[in-house]
């Protein structure tokens, strides 16, 4: 055997190994917390926080660095990131939103307050924190400004892929109010990038104003060419599929569109605000076509719930230390942290949804929804980690409170159905139920 083929067959071995724990580890939890009546995301969450430097890492060090061969964590980087573009194409798809004609103003005061009261609660918490902060790894004292904006930032985030999945699992994605509720988060979210980019230049002491005009510019001109230049295509496409190869579409229907996926996800990815968005963004364009929609979740969903789902969730779970809150005080801060976080989404969030006439319950279950995090939250933190203006204390203050707040929304909204459209598709779901199909998962 060549020496390259022995470092591949090494490198697969270790894919391997970790691929096995990974997916064992995340199929248990999921089963624990789906007991709990917690959808099967927190347990892969959770399962990836056991695996990681909180608790395998910790009591077994050596054990996991065998385990957890770093030099192949780029593997599971692409892979878990190719989860979340498949992931949010199946939540664009399986929206009803035919609702936003009557409902887009409600879905955009309800975007507009989940990012503007959230965003200020974090600003005005950051200056009693920052005295207390430890020094970054360099030595250097962090940065006022660039700490007050990131926690500002850190608390308007909606994580649109684990809402997203615990509405499938509700099944409520068709329901009036989960489609302003995702059309709310995705708006959100996408503005949230924006917002996101534009700190992160403003710390790193390069803001660009003409750079960020040109990325909401070329979003808006994405969006247009999808809506009105590739939508009557893709229809007719869809329906040419539909008629030539019936409800089982066929390998060549199905290579063209993970092609026209992944090309989307690239454009979004070019102008800087994710590759989710792209791969959501086509899925909404053909989510009225429901033959064709059903024939790809039956292609889709079972494999990427049970192979690139718990990757996503789970390694990125592997990355965090949640060992790193010692003191009392920063236990007072996290407390601070969580308030902030609730208040600002499920109550600036809730209270948008009562002014633009929902009722009190439905506002509530609205609110509840939007205060979901998981694990954008992560992404937003780790650049601030990298940029120096997010600490380890604070980084795990904000990993606890992602976790507790995507905790929160499945009981919220079990707690706020009661008498409104979401009761009878979530007792139709099974998800109330002991035995449930393991396809809710």
């Amino acid at each position: 055997m060549s020496v390259v083929a022995s470092v591949q067959e090494s490198v697969l071995l270790a894919v391997l190994l970790q691929l096995v724990v990974i997916l064992a580890a995340a199929r248990l939890f999921a089963e624990v917390f789906r007991w709990l009546k917690q959808p099967a995301v927190v347990g892969e969450i959770a399962a990836g926080l056991a695996l990681g430097p909180s608790l395998f890492g910790r009591f077994c060090p050596d054990l996991s660095l065998r385990v957890f061969d770093p030099s192949v964590s780029v593997v599971f980087e692409i892979l878990s990131q190719l989860g979340l573009i498949l992931l949010l194409f199946l939540v664009g798809l399986e929206f009803d939103f035919s609702h936003l004609g009557q409902h887009g103003k409600s879905a955009l005061c309800i975007s507009l307050m989940g990012i503007v009261l959230p965003f200020g609660l974090g600003l005005a918490l950051a200056p009693f924190m920052h005295p207390h902060l430890e020094r970054t790894a360099s030595g250097e004292p962090v940065s006022f400004l660039g700490f007050t904006l990131f926690m500002g930032i850190a608390m308007s985030i909606t994580a649109i892929p684990v809402l997203g999945r615990i509405m499938l699992e509700l099944n409520i994605t068709r329901t009036r109010l989960g489609a302003i509720t995702i059309s709310a988060a995705a708006v959100n979210d996408a503005c949230g990038w924006i917002i996101l980019a534009t700190i992160s230049s403003i710390v790193a002491a390069r803001f660009q104003l003409g750079q960020t005009l040109t990325m909401i510019g070329a979003t808006l001109v994405f969006v247009t060419l999808m809506l009105f230049a590739a939508r009557p295509v893709l229809k007719r496409l869809v329906q040419l599929a539909l008629r030539r190869e019936g409800s089982e579409l066929g390998f060549n229907s199905f290579a063209v569109l993970l092609v026209l996926l992944f090309l989307c996800s690239m454009a979004t990815s070019l102008i800087g605000i994710s590759a989710i968005f792209g791969a959501f963004l086509l899925g909404t364009m053909i989510s009225d076509e429901s033959e064709f929609r059903d024939a790809i979740t039956r292609q889709l969903r079972n494999f990427l719930t049970v192979f690139f789902l718990p990757i996503f969730f789970t390694y990125t779970g592997l990355r965090t230390d949640l060992g790193t809150l010692q003191s009392g005080t920063q236990w007072l801060f996290f407390s601070g942290v969580l308030a902030c976080a609730v208040l600002g989404k499920l109550g600036g969030c809730g209270a948008a949804a009562w002014l633009t006439g929902f009722s009190r319950r439905e506002a509530f279950v609205v609110g509840a929804m939007m205060n979901t995090r998981g694990l954008m939250e992560l992404i937003v933190i780790n650049v601030g980690r990298d940029l120096g203006v997010v600490t380890d204390s604070v980084f795990c203050m904000l990993v606890l409170m992602a976790l507790l707040t995507t905790m929160m929304t499945t009981p919220l909204v079990l707690l706020g159905m009661r008498g409104t459209e979401l009761e009878p598709f979530i007792r139709k779901s099974g998800f109330l139920t002991a035995d449930r199909d393991e396809t809710s998962a």
